[in-house]
């Protein structure tokens, strides 16, 4: 049995229909804070169960008979992440789950600027010490982001951004579809492996593709962060979600979204989405 939660958001929703062309339905459990929000894979004949990282005992219930897991990580600002995940790794090792998967980040460490990223190498720490099998999907930056990073260039005519620095944008599709072949594979890798598009572009070279995409010049500019976040905030963006943004860019100029691996293509048997195609494919 393979258990999956977080089914109701994007990513792990994708993997589960990517699983449902692989496997009977019969052969797949969701687990859901909301059932009701799962209610499509229900109907689909997939056993959804009621369970949350803050409620540990009725998690150990909804991993019970599974063989492998994949937990999606928190997303819950608010909340500690890391000790959420913490519920969620301890119930699927007393729950007997065989191998646990994580939806990690490329750029996880603990001396990242970007929040997330020391949430998912802290997280990644509790997996290595958990005792159980574990796979961490260190995916690269989800492409569907360039969207609100880059804010409304083809409108405007300029990329604006606080610094640059090479990163691996990759189709979210992509890496839930590998999710899923990981998940069904004979044999699974131990500890983290790296989902990346393979090419990882600098926010000015992203403007050198949005001229082409727009048939016009597109201005690229580099601003001090603080005038960035004025600016953000001007046009509408909350400080605090403008200043995580912040986090993001300043993570890429230090490198730590910037690496490439060849994994996905191999596990998809074709070529990933490349940083090439992003801006057309979230411009539509």
């Amino acid at each position: 049995m393979i258990t999956i939660t977080g089914a109701t958001g994007a990513l792990n929703g994708r993997t589960v229909e990517h699983l449902l062309r692989l496997v009977p339905a019969s052969e797949l459990t969701i687990v859901a804070r909301d059932p009701s929000r799962a209610d499509r894979f229900a109907r689909a004949g997939v056993a959804v169960r009621r369970g949350s990282y803050d409620d540990p005992a009725r998690l150990r219930e909804a991993f019970a008979g599974t063989d492998r897991v994949l937990l999606v990580s928190s997303n819950d600002r608010g909340a500690d992440t890391v000790a959420l995940h913490r519920n969620a790794i301890e119930a699927a090792v007393a729950a007997g789950v065989g191998h646990v998967f994580y939806t990690s980040h490329q750029g996880a460490h603990e001396d990242s600027p970007f929040p997330p990223a020391r949430v998912h190498a802290a997280t990644e720490a509790i997996l290595a010490d958990s005792g159980a099998g574990w796979t961490s999907l260190r995916n690269g930056f989800y492409a569907h982001s360039l969207d609100w990073l880059l804010g409304p260039w083809r409108s405007s005519g300029v990329i604006s951004v606080p610094a640059d620095g090479p990163v691996s944008w990759t189709s979210r599709d992509d890496v839930a579809e590998a999710a899923a072949l990981l998940l069904l594979g004979a044999a699974v890798p131990d500890g983290p492996v790296t989902l990346t598009a393979p090419e990882a572009p600098r926010f000015v070279d992203l403007a050198e593709r949005a001229s082409d995409l727009a048939g016009r010049s597109i201005a690229y500019e580099t601003l001090d962060a603080e005038e960035w976040v004025r600016r953000a905030v001007e046009a509408g963006q909350p400080e605090p979600q403008a200043r995580f943004s912040l986090s993001i860019f300043a993570a890429a100029e230090r490198g730590f979204f910037s690496g490439t691996d060849p994994l996905l293509g191999e596990l998809l048997g074709r070529a990933p989405m490349a940083a090439r195609d992003v801006l057309a494919v979230e411009g539509r």
